[in-house]
């Protein structure tokens, strides 16, 4: 298992965007050399934890919880076969991608040793946005990336430090509970009935979607 790429996003105009500049960072293309990962701080304010990658929607995108957003090379080849067109490294806005590791089967919690020194933490997976479908041009993209809940995974920094292209990623701790990424995604758009299965990862899970399902669960109690 390896980073096959490190990708950063510089802020660019475009006509699909619901930010109020009509900025976004979306488009991450691979780099050379390393890149410094480290915990930007809470959402609403940080951006990404990659140093020289920029985030312009704040709102939905960035801070500790969605620091990292890794997706699976597999995955883009996939999709590929499917869409009947090339998807470089980077193109669904993804930080890391990564060859021969199960992303969106990825467990909540799990850790992720990458190079000498990050460790990086699966939080959630990647919902799908308008900005998303205008970046790939894919009519219904939404709806189709969504039905495939090949979703990737958004990553919380345990130990900042340096990554590049080639590092080994190791999984250095997978808990038992079961609950993945991808399930979390179903969880918390199509299928709500799952949402009382994500309280076993506990506050691993990312905070919105831990509180998704307390809600859920409460309002089931009443």
């Amino acid at each position: 298992m390896k980073l096959l790429s490190v990708n950063v996003g510089q802020a660019r105009p475009v006509p699909y965007t619901s930010h109020p500049d009509g900025l976004t960072g979306i488009d991450k293309r691979p780099v050379e050399g390393p890149v410094m990962v480290s915990a930007p701080g809470p959402k609403g304010i940080a951006g990404s934890g990659l140093a020289g990658d920029v985030v312009c929607d704040l709102k939905h995108h960035g801070g500790d919880d969605q620091a990292v957003y890794a997706f699976a090379r597999e995955d883009l080849d996939d999709w590929e076969r499917e869409l009947g067109r090339t998807l470089a490294n980077g193109c669904f806005g993804e930080n890391i991608t990564t060859d021969g590791l199960d992303v969106s089967g990825a467990l909540i919690g799990e850790r992720w040793r990458i190079g000498p020194a990050v460790v990086l933490q699966v939080t959630s997976g990647r919902v799908p946005c308008r900005t998303f479908q205008g970046h790939l041009g894919e009519p219904g993209w939404v709806r189709r990336f969504t039905r495939k809940a090949a979703t990737g995974a958004y990553l919380r920094v345990i130990e900042p430090g340096e990554i590049r292209a080639g590092d080994a990623v190791e999984i250095l701790h997978r808990p038992g509970h079961g609950v993945t990424a991808a399930m979390e995604f179903r969880a918390t758009t199509t299928e709500r009935e799952l949402l009382p299965r994500l309280l076993a990862a506990g506050d691993d899970l990312h905070p919105e979607a831990l509180a998704a399902a307390r809600k859920y669960v409460a309002e089931q109690a009443r």
